[in-house]
Formats: C-alpha cells, structure tokens, sequence
C-alpha cells in the first residue's frame, strides 16, 4: 500500500448466509486526513469499520490498514489504532490522570499522558474522579485513552452523540487538531451530517452494503452541480424558481423589482438532502 493511504479496500464482502452484509466494497483513505462513513443504521457500516480495525474476519475482498492485513496482523500493528467507541467504559473510581496513565502503560510507544490529558482540555481535572465528571468532559477522556498509544489511525464512533451545540463545536476543534497537530489519520461515523461536513475532507456514503458515492463533502452526489432554488415574496406570496444560473435569476428580479427583490433567497442541496437521496428507501 502507499504511504499516501491509511486504508485501502478492493472489493470488500461481508456474508451471514445468504445476507450480503457489506457487498463490494471499495474504499481509499488519505493518510493525515479525517474521513467520514455515513449510512443508516444495517447498511453496513459497522462491519466494514470493523473488519478495518481487525475484530470481524471478512468472507473475501483485499483490505490493507497501514500497510497490513487486519485479518492477519500481529499486535505491533494493532499499537498503531485507537479506537473511540460510541459507548466507552470507563474506570470511573479513578481520576482522569489515573485513567489515562492506566491505559498508556499497554502502549510501548505512549505519549506523555499529562501531555494528552491537556491535549483533550481536562487539565484542570487530572485530579477529579471520572464519575463527578459531565458527560462531554467524559468523552473527551475517551479520546484521552484513545490517542495515548500514539496512534497512526483513530476510530471515532458517533464521537458527539449527545452533546449540547456547544461542546459539539469545541469538541470539533479537539478532532481537527488530532490531524494538523499530530498527522492523525480519523476514521469518523457519525449520524450528524452538519458534523461530517464541518470535520471531513472527504465522506462516503454506503447503503444496503455498497459505497453509492464517494468524495468531498461539497461535491458528494452532484451537490456542486444541483440547481440552486431562488426564492422571494411576490407581495404576500412565496414564489420559487429552480435554476441552474441562479445569477441570472436574481438579474431578472432586480429589473423585475426596481431594486431590492423582497424576501430574496438563494440555496442548493444540502448534505442531508444529499445523503437520503443517495440512501433511497434504505433509511432504518
């Protein structure tokens, strides 16, 4: 495999009987870059993202994580994930130092937990118990332990579920740091598209077991080519008009108003009108 790619997939198949769990899957994933797999819930997902991390044999296909086999790799590879998962347990009788200092020591290359502890923001509560913790603070010690082996390759699942607006955003800025401060590459799942599109440089969507489109989050499914819908008040009256040169549109309104035109509004298709059009009727 390339250095440029953490992850590459050809072809991957997952079968439970006659059930085609993951059906030909086909994935490229940058080294250095945060990458987001989205899908509904039985599309998939959860088996492909597993058999990346090597804990679910796969019925055929070619997959290559850092360089290795998963099905076949030693526990050298294994030193190079860390994995968030969407519920961690934790020691929470411990203190945040304690905890993170108990999960380094499994690590033969650990960064300095007190280094790591400050890293995710909970420098101020080394010495707090886990258990007086909120649940977003709680959540970043998960990723506290899952960054203390230093890993090549992190796993992030569903890393914001429940989180106010807020500690959404600053926990954001915590993940975009991971890879412009360290080189990290992020495998992120997540149910929130506003989250795959502020965080990933590129998404694939999978359903019903195959990738239906692949890129970036500003292109993904045509989105850049889609028509713009323009839309004003003619009086009391709300009137739109699909275009594919929205410009000329707002021109002819201008003329048509004198000036001003009323109420003007300008939008294209959002992620989310993208991602259920690309799902189709696969949306358990």
């Amino acid at each position: 495999m390339s250095d440029s790619l953490a992850v590459r997939v050809r072809g991957l198949t997952k079968r439970y009987g006659s059930n085609n769990a993951v059906d030909g899957v086909d994935l490229d994933i940058p080294t250095g870059q945060i990458f987001a797999l989205l899908g509904p819930n039985g599309a998939g997902k959860t088996t492909t993202v597993e058999i990346l991390e090597g804990y679910r044999d796969r019925t055929s296909g070619e997959v290559s994580v850092l360089g290795q086999d998963p099905q076949r790799a030693d526990r050298r590879w294994r030193y190079g994930l860390g994995i968030v998962l969407q519920e961690a347990s934790d020691l929470s009788e411990l203190t945040v130092s304690e905890t993170v200092r108990h999960f380094a020591r499994y690590y033969p290359n650990s960064r300095d937990p007190d280094e790591v502890i400050s890293k995710v923001g909970l420098a101020e509560k080394a010495k707090s118990r886990v258990s007086t913790l909120s649940g977003g603070q709680r959540r970043r010690i998960d990723v506290a332990v899952g960054i203390v082996g230093n890993p090549r390759l992190l796993f992030l699942d569903e890393p914001t579920t429940g989180f106010d607006p807020q500690a959404r955003r600053q926990f954001w800025d915590l993940i975009r740091s991971l890879t412009t401060e360290i080189g990290t590459t992020i495998l992120l799942t997540t149910h929130y598209l506003e989250e795959a599109e502020n965080l990933a440089e590129r998404v694939a969507v999978i359903a019903k077991g195959r990738v239906v489109a692949d890129g970036d989050p500003s292109t993904l499914g045509g989105r850049a080519e889609a028509k713009a819908v323009v839309s004003w008040l003619d009086g009391d009256e709300q009137r739109t008009r699909e275009s594919d040169d929205p410009g000329a549109v707002i021109a002819e309104l201008t003329t048509r108003f004198g000036g001003t035109v009323p109420g003007l509004t300008v939008s294209r298709p959002s992620l989310e009108d993208i991602y259920l059009d690309l799902i189709g009727s696969d949306k358990s």
